[in-house]
């Protein structure tokens, strides 16, 4: 049996890879942690219009976290060890791991990431493509064929 969806529409031609993709963000891990923010940093003189994805990744450190752009997707992934030379007397901050993955549009390029007071900062670039129009010339069939 044939699965019908929103991109089996006959007018969109080769949108296939989109429908993986929003398949994959569904599938995504919805467990909240860490919790994020995306702003959008306007366009200045110095340049292009940024957005800005801010995790909230209090007790990590630097060498704690990873952030990977892997098949159009920016992965950041975090992983903490039990410190085993405690002694707790009460642990409201457990270890954890984990991974927090944004599917990115063509053109979207990582520019940098950053880590600040327990907040990693990791800035997008959208480059704009040029438009281009292409006219295309109709042949003509010969005769005979």
């Amino acid at each position: 049996m044939t699965r019908m969806t929103l991109m089996s529409s006959p007018l969109l031609l080769g949108f296939e890879e989109i429908e993986r993709l929003i398949d994959r963000v569904g599938k995504g891990g919805a467990d909240g942690y860490p919790p994020y923010n995306i702003e959008r940093v306007a366009r200045s003189e110095s340049g292009p219009e940024t957005l800005r994805i801010v995790l909230a990744v209090a007790g990590f450190r630097r060498e704690q976290l990873e952030v990977l752009v892997e098949d159009n997707q920016l992965v950041v992934r975090g992983k903490q060890e039990d410190d085993r030379s405690r002694e707790y007397l009460h642990r409201g901050i457990a270890a954890r791991q984990f991974q927090r993955t944004f599917v990115l549009a063509d053109g979207i390029e990582v520019r940098s990431a950053d880590l600040e007071n327990g907040l990693l900062t990791v800035d997008l670039v959208r480059h704009e493509p040029d438009r281009m129009v292409r006219r295309i010339e109709i042949g003509r069939q010969k005769a005979g064929s």
